[in-house]
């Protein structure tokens, strides 16, 4: 199990980067902050630039400070709402926290994008301030899941259970890649997983790509699935008729 140490720092976030017009990480138009780190190291990752916890960054804000950059936005946002991701935010989890208390103060919406690979009290926390989670599920297998990304998946089921217990609203996200996990046994059993949780709304199927490799080249790590090729959008299909078969919520 992995379990980050509480703070003993300052609550000041360190973030990789923001945008002020997403569509697509949570309903509406959002802005987003990506927070730097990640203890993941998923194969089919396409943002290792965010994986150092201490590598340099383009703010270094206090929730104050990430909160009124965020209302230069509001007209835009108001109907969306903000969406905290990275990396895995729960490694700054108090400075999510904080962050979130005050978005709520301002009569905003707030999402959590998130691997689940962390599981504590300070995430029960960010939680209470929480309007939605995206979920990643890289896959129900547990020898696969620990090839994938490096760690047990056992967090992120203990996450999705106190999701379904205290009636926080889901999307999950579910990565297909070639040759790894896009046959129908996999995807059957993921699907299956998943329908018995009634906070699920929705379910996003990703196909695998390569717009990534470059950071690898770029910072001169070996890239992991390299000569793997984007999943065709044949197969993409494949898997959400797949998923719509068996679950009652809307499939993407």
């Amino acid at each position: 199990m992995y379990s980050a140490e509480p703070s003993t720092t300052a609550c000041k976030g360190r973030i990789h980067s923001i945008e002020s017009f997403g569509t697509v990480d949570g309903p509406g138009i959002r802005f987003l902050a990506f927070l730097q780190g990640c203890p993941m190291r998923c194969l089919f990752c396409h943002n290792p630039d965010t994986w150092d916890v201490h590598a340099p960054v383009a703010y270094e804000w206090t929730p104050e400070e990430l909160l009124t950059e965020t209302l230069r936005y509001r007209s835009y946002i108001k109907s969306g709402g903000v969406t905290c991701t990275g990396g895995e935010p729960l490694l700054q989890a108090p400075f999510v926290t904080a962050y979130f208390r005050l978005c709520h103060q301002a009569g905003l919406h707030t999402a959590l994008d998130t691997s689940g690979v962390i599981w504590n009290d300070e995430v029960r926390e960010v939680l209470k301030d929480t309007d939605l989670v995206l979920l990643d599920i890289k896959t129900v297998d547990d020898a696969l899941h620990k090839k994938l990304t490096g760690h047990s998946r056992t967090n992120n089921q203990y996450l999705l259970d106190y999701l379904q217990e205290n009636a926080i609203p889901v999307w999950i996200r579910h990565v297909v890649t070639p040759n790894i996990n896009d046959d129908e046994a996999h995807l059957r059993a993921v699907a299956e997983y998943l329908r018995s949780y009634e906070v699920i709304e929705r379910v996003e199927i990703l196909p695998y790509h390569t717009m990534g490799v470059h950071k690898y080249h770029d910072m001169g790590i070996p890239y992991p699935l390299e000569g793997v090729p984007a999943l065709s959008v044949e197969k993409q299909q494949l898997a959400v008729d797949l998923f719509r078969s068996i679950l009652s919520c809307k499939v993407l």
